[in-house]
């Protein structure tokens, strides 16, 4: 071959929407280009605006725009597809140049701009192929005359930002000026979407109420590089530093899958420098949803992955809180790596992995069973009937269990009259301790003597044993200190070389927000401290289930090693706007916790994509609600499957539409009217991931945690069940903190469910609605 051709992002992107004839062509044209680049047929030729970029002809409709950038090491030109399009919109003002921040090939498509801007800004587009004669031919369409009104020029809608300002942090300089002849936020809708990505987030985090400054910090200074004078025009030298995709027959595959597949592992450029870095100790990133924590979670394994020797063991342990969550990093994981690299990593929960700790240490058939927390209250409460205690409710009883004795791993009663009990809400004095702790010890006496456990147990206790081994490794390399290194294993049982080492070289977690105390204790002994030990990634926005942690109490010290995203890159700034005010309605937000015994915020978080308002939709009675939904899913479903052949081409609706419920019964009452009354084949969200191979998933607030879908609905969010005013509110008046906290964890499970989201959000609730949901 006498080329090596790669493809731009953004062209990867335009190439998921075109149709897959059109597909076809282009590859093609990529082996007829990589063959000879001069062959008459592609017809190359460099645009007059920017001899850098030529065009090249796939079929009679559509161009590849593409900038050539020197010779590889083996004497192949190398070649770069900018921009795949119609020939209607390619100009010869198109062009490619070298951010001055980044150091990257920014491609400039002024095709997608405002007719207006570019017209304010004195900018007139000029065809590359001229109209043919048949469709000049064809009658004007007659126009419309109006009264002559004088309006006054609007004021710009980047007021006091300069054109300074905008270079310096690195809006693509062929955009500056029309940047700043915009007016309202549809036309720079229309400028950003041709737009390069950093140019994008500035323009949008400007446009949103950002400081020069903030936007300095928080978008432009993430991905800074220096540059030397002579690579500021070295286009081989920025080819180098610019995401691309090599064109081979797997990228078929993933172009044929479409975008939404890509777009679930798609890193964002100012996320890079969070994957790469060396860190300390333990790192955490934090963000709103959709900003791509979870995303860079998978692209820090990968990234640690590589730095490994060969080897045959697990030494990257990758864990979250919800079964099923697992599955789908699993899934994304696999979509980034190499299946020998995929090897190297251990994905599993935090319960799967505390059970193992403990079945490793416990003879064959001694295991305890464990039970959820909803049969452990059942206990607890025949418990205090049976002592006919009336002065505590057994909620209060086991969250001061689970929170503080087992959270605190406090072993005696003295222990416990000396504890924290930092938001507990309800305080109590030393006699009243000493009243609890003696129905809590009568309490786990019972499930001792059923041979019973809770969760929280089963991971305190795995922390203990973590914790033992540890102190082993510790101690001994402590002696192997002492002796100069000579390296001695301690065999004071059948099992010591356990002790050699930790069991991992890194630890990764995702939805930090959900672990308890005692599974922080056991993630800390089981990966020595050091560099890069722990990368935490996770958002107290988003906690809906009640594990308050401080992580510096747990010995996982972050000070000086976290970060916040803020763009969203999933969720539409509309369905974000609806979300938001779920959590902070009229602005009164609950205090949530950042898990440093600070105040996390989602000030400055925002989105950089625009989509369809989300639909608020009451209804009448549940049959009504059940019936307006299955009409919406057919829609739909004939939206995805049918496609139109250019922008949205036909889609498989499995995985991208989905229904989602408050609790369980609504979830089997949803599956049987849509199976059996509308035709529609579903899909269970259950703790292990999808259930069935239907067109739309369906489960419960709590089994999205941490999914994403195109097209969502929520049904049955009425007033009563969101929140659940049976359970909370009994604690209006005699535990106001504690309903506080209630409160906040139904406003989060609400918040979680609407940002599931990506492009279509739908509410609808029968009778009234959820007072979270403000119309």
């Amino acid at each position: 071959m006498t080329a090596r051709l790669s493809l731009y992002e953004k062209a990867e992107h335009e190439l998921y929407k075109l149709d897959r004839s059109v597909k076809g062509k282009f590859y093609d044209f990529c082996h007829r280009f990589r063959q000879n680049p001069d062959h008459p047929g592609l017809d190359l030729k460099p645009l007059k605006g920017d001899g850098r970029v030529f065009r090249a002809k796939i079929d009679q409709s559509y161009r590849a725009l593409l900038a050539k950038a020197g010779v590889d090491e083996h004497g192949q030109e190398r070649w770069l597809v900018v921009a795949v399009r119609h020939r209607k919109h390619v100009y010869e003002e198109l062009s490619v140049a070298i951010n001055r921040v980044t150091g990257e090939i920014e491609f400039v498509d002024l095709s997608v701009v405002g007719q207006s801007v570019l017209q304010r800004a004195g900018v007139t587009l000029t065809p590359v192929d001229p109209t043919p004669e048949a469709e000049l031919q064809q009658p004007a369409p007659t126009p419309e005359v109006h009264e002559s009104i004088a309006v006054e020029p609007a004021a710009p809608l980047l007021s006091g930002i300069t054109g300074e300002n905008l270079r310096s942090l690195g809006v693509a300089a062929q955009l500056i000026d029309l940047a700043l002849a915009v007016t309202e936020s549809g036309e720079l809708d229309q400028l950003v979407s041709g737009a390069p990505l950093l140019t994008k987030d500035i323009l949008y985090g400007l446009a949103a109420g950002m400081s020069i400054d903030e936007v300095r910090r928080e978008i432009t200074a993430p991905v800074e590089v220096e540059l030397a004078d002579t690579e500021r025009d070295d286009l081989g030298a920025a080819l180098a530093r610019t995401t691309v995709t090599t064109i081979d027959d797997d990228l078929r595959v993933v172009l044929e899958e479409g975008d939404f597949r890509a777009w679930k592992v798609f890193l964002h450029p100012a996320q890079a420098k969070l994957v790469d870095r060396r860190y300390n100790g333990p790192a955490r990133v934090s963000g709103g949803p959709g900003t791509g924590k979870t995303i860079v979670a998978l692209h820090r394994v990968k990234h640690l992955a590589q730095q490994l020797p060969p080897g045959h063991n697990k030494p990257i342990l990758l864990t979250t809180f919800t079964t099923n969550l697992t599955v789908d990093l699993r899934a994304r994981l696999s979509s980034l790596l190499e299946p020998d690299l995929v090897a190297r990593v251990e994905i599993t929960n935090i319960d799967k992995l505390a059970a193992r700790v403990l079945n490793e240490n416990s003879l064959s058939g001694t295991g305890k069973q464990r039970i959820y927390d909803s049969v452990a209250i059942g206990i607890l409460q025949h418990l205090l009937f049976e002592l006919d205690e009336k002065r505590w409710e057994p909620e209060f009883l086991y969250e001061e269990w689970e929170q503080v004795i087992l959270g605190q791993s406090l072993g005696n009663r003295k222990a416990y009259f000396e504890a924290r009990r930092a938001g507990r809400g309800r305080s109590v004095n030393r006699p009243e301790r000493a009243q609890i702790w003696k129905i809590l010890e009568q309490f786990t006496a019972r499930l001792d003597k059923e041979n019973r456990e809770t969760w929280g147990q089963a991971a305190e206790r795995a922390a203990r044993f973590e914790m033992e081994r540890a102190a082993k490794i510790k101690a001994r390399q402590d002696r192997k200190d002492e002796v100069g290194g000579k390296d001695l294993i301690h065999r004071d049982d059948s099992s010591g070389m356990r002790y050699i080492a930790h069991r991992y070289q890194h630890v990764v977690v995702d939805e930090a927000q959900d672990l308890r105390p005692a599974h922080w204790k056991m993630l800390r002994a089981m990966v020595a401290p050091g560099p890069d030990d722990m990368f935490i990634a996770g958002d107290t926005y988003q906690r809906i289930y009640d594990q308050q942690v401080t992580l510096g109490t747990v010995g996982v010290n972050i000070r000086g090693r976290s970060s916040r995203l803020t763009l969203s890159y999933r969720t539409t700034k509309e369905i974000l706007a609806r979300a938001m005010q779920v959590v902070d309605a009229k602005g009164n937000a609950p205090a949530y916790d950042d898990l440093d015994d600070g105040t996390d915020t989602l000030a400055g978080y925002r989105s950089v994509l625009r989509g369809p308002i989300p639909e608020l939709a009451p209804c009448d009675t549940w049959d009504d609600e059940l019936t307006q939904l299955a009409t919406t899913l057919h829609a739909w479903r004939e939206e995805l499957t049918s496609g139109d052949g250019g922008n949205n081409p036909r889609r498989d609706p499995r995985g991208n539409i989905a229904v989602c419920v408050a609790d369980r019964d609504s979830v089997n009452q949803v599956m049987y009217y849509l199976a059996t009354e509308a035709g529609i084949t579903v899909a269970e969200l259950t703790k292990d991931g999808v259930k069935g191979d239907g067109e739309v998933h369906v489960g419960t607030m709590h089994r999205f945690k941490g999914l994403e879908y195109q097209k969502l609905a929520i049904v049955g969010a009425r007033d009563g069940v969101i929140p659940r005013t049976t359970v909370i509110d009994r604690y209006r008046e005699s535990d106001p903190q504690r309903y506080a906290r209630e409160e906040r964890k139904a406003r989060s499970l609400l918040f979680v469910a609407a940002t599931r989201a990506r492009d279509t959000l739908r509410i609808s609730w029968h009778g009234t609605s959820s007072p979270y949901i403000s119309q």
